[in-house]
Formats: C-alpha cells, sequence, structure tokens
C-alpha cells in the first residue's frame, strides 16, 4: 500500500512476496514453492513466446540496439531525443547522432520491488505482474539471441544482473524479480537510473517497471531517455483508484510505517479519493511522456499479453515512420 498525493492511504494485502532467501517458518514460503512458481510463468510465457510473441518484440525494438556512427545536421523528420548536445552547443547549429543497427540488443528490466510493489486485490501483486514481463521480455530475448539484464531496486540498487544470454540467466532473473527480499523501505527511481548510467555503457533498450509514486527523478529519466531506448511500464491495481465502502479501516504505509483511519462508508471520502487518484496518476503519465519515454500500463487484474502486444504493434509503426 502506498501513499497518495492526497494524504489518504491505500490498503493493502497481508500477503509477502515470495523469497527464497533467509529462514524459513510458519507461512514462510519454501525455495521449492518459489521454484515452481518460476516453472509455472516458464510454461506460461515460453508457449506464448515461441508462438507469437518474440517477432513483435523484435520488431519492436528494431533500429534501437544502435553502435554510434556519426552527427549531422538535424532535420524536421528526426526524433528529438537523437539531439546531440554538445555538438549542437559547439557549433550553434541543432546535429543528431546516427547508429548503425546492432544485430544483438541489449535489453535492461529495472524492477521496482519496494514495499509498495507488494500490493494486489485482484489476480496478484504488481510484484508478481512485473515478474511475468521480465519473463516474457527475457525469453522472448533469449530466443532471439539477445543480452538481457536486470536491475532490482527499492530506495537503493538491491541487486544488478548485468546482461547476459541464454534462458538459464532469464530463469534466475526470474526467481530473483519473484522472491528477492529488498532492505530498503522506500522508493527511488533516480538510484536505479543512475546505475544504470555507470554500469551499462552503450545503448540499450532500458525498461523501468514500478507504480512511478516517488519523486524527483524527471531528470534522471529524461537523461536515460536521451541515452537509451527508454520505455516507462506502469503497474496498477484498480483498488488504488477505489475505496471500496467497508465501515472503519485503518491503513497503513509499507514504507514509511504509518496508519491512518478512514471511514470507507462516507462517500464524499470515497469521491476524493477517486478524484484525487486519478488527478495523481495523470501527472504522473505527464511527466513520463515528457521525459521522452514510451509509456505501457499494466493492472493486475487483466492479462498482460493484449496490452503488451498492442503496445509493440504501435512502437512498430512508430519506427518504420
Amino acid at each position: 500500500m502506498t501513499r497518495s498525493s492526497t494524504g489518504l492511504w491505500r490498503r493493502s494485502r497481508s500477503r509477502e512476496p515470495d523469497s527464497g532467501r533467509g529462514t524459513s517458518g510458519p507461512g514462510t514460503p519454501q525455495l521449492s514453492d518459489i521454484l515452481d512458481r518460476v516453472r509455472r510463468l516458464e510454461l506460461k510465457t515460453q508457449r506464448l513466446v515461441d508462438s507469437l510473441f518474440a517477432g513483435q518484440y523484435r520488431s519492436a525494438f528494431r533500429g534501437h540496439g544502435l553502435e554510434f556512427r556519426d552527427v549531422r545536421e538535424y532535420d524536421y523528420a528526426d526524433d528529438v531525443r537523437l539531439i546531440d548536445w554538445r555538438v549542437t552547443a559547439r557549433t550553434g547549429v541543432a546535429h543528431v547522432r546516427q547508429y548503425d543497427e546492432e544485430r544483438e540488443l541489449t535489453i535492461v528490466c529495472c524492477v521496482d520491488i519496494s514495499p509498495s510493489s507488494a500490493f494486489g486485490t485482484t489476480r496478484g501483486l504488481k510484484r508478481d505482474v512485473a515478474a511475468e514481463l521480465a519473463a516474457y521480455i527475457g525469453f522472448s530475448a533469449a530466443r532471439s539471441n539477445d543480452r538481457f539484464g536486470c536491475l532490482l531496486f527499492s530506495d537503493r540498487v538491491e541487486e544488478l544482473v548485468p546482461p547476459r544470454k541464454g534462458r538459464r540467466h532469464v530463469l534466475r532473473i526470474v526467481r530473483d524479480a519473484l522472491a528477492f527480499e529488498p532492505t530498503g523501505r522506500g522508493t527511488s527511481i533516480s538510484a536505479a537510473l543512475r546505475a544504470v548510467h555507470q554500469a551499462v555503457h552503450k545503448r540499450c533498450v532500458l525498461i523501468v517497471v514500478s507504480d512511478f509514486m516517488d519523486r524527483d527523478f524527471e531528470h534522471d529519466l529524461r537523461v536515460a531517455s536521451l541515452r537509451h531506448d527508454a520505455v516507462a511500464v506502469e503497474l496498477v491495481d484498480p483498488r488504488e483508484y477505489e475505496l471500496p465502502s467497508v465501515g472503519l479501516v485503518e491503513l497503513v504505509d509499507p514504507e514509511t510505517g504509518a496508519t491512518q483511519i478512514v471511514d470507507s462508508s462516507d462517500g464524499a471520502v470515497r469521491s476524493a479519493f477517486a478524484a484525487s487518484a486519478v488527478e495523481a496518476r495523470q501527472r504522473r503519465l505527464d511527466l513520463l511522456r515528457s521525459a521522452g519515454v514510451d509509456v505501457l500500463s499494466l493492472r493486475t487484474d487483466q492479462e498482460m499479453f493484449g496490452p503488451l502486444m498492442r503496445f509493440f504493434r504501435s512502437r512498430r509503426r512508430w519506427t518504420r515512420r
């Protein structure tokens, strides 16, 4: 559960993310349970990747795994994200960078595993959706002989898995996306983006998976979008925009531990909550788009395959233009 900009609080499920780390005890998932989840997720995604998904994936990112070749003067039809600002400042004329397409892509997923990712009221948690997305992208990368890496973050970098090839590498990333227990209690998207900047020196496809309920990350995201082919994947749970009428409820923020009691049976409270949540989300979406990144929204109450395919088809049309 996370705090909204209105000061209202979202109710979270008591379920914690599965973990293969640490000691086990009553109610603690065993390593075998985690591996079973990974296997089921592999079977679910691999079948669709082999039959439908990998071609869409490759088309969507074709031309974005690039190696720098030269600069030339800017043309009105050029992507503004390719402007070389240093050359532009030196010459006084706008210039853009030119790239040669690489045969192999490098994909890096930055996955938010802060306490707010352990929220979900329908099919699963936000963190479950993030792990499934990592499986789709990772197995598609493996099938296309591309490199796939992952950075897990909270208010700090929790784990950085360098980009590599292969199915076993993808399985390790999916397992950690499901089970890694964060030490941080907050969220810092800036910390994750700066870590990618330091660790990945070539242009890559950068996928940031989060609910983006964070502040002061606009500059770092804009810098990342200039350097990489950046995609923001917003994780959404329907309960974040609709407070149920269940009387007095004590709501807890998992990132601060603060609590608040609200009367959810009051229609005015529910209306104010919904209006504020929609407004706050629109501000986040505007911020993401203004930073020059493509945005994909995935909901915890819906299968992701359809929205993901539509997103990739729209990117393919954009790439052709």
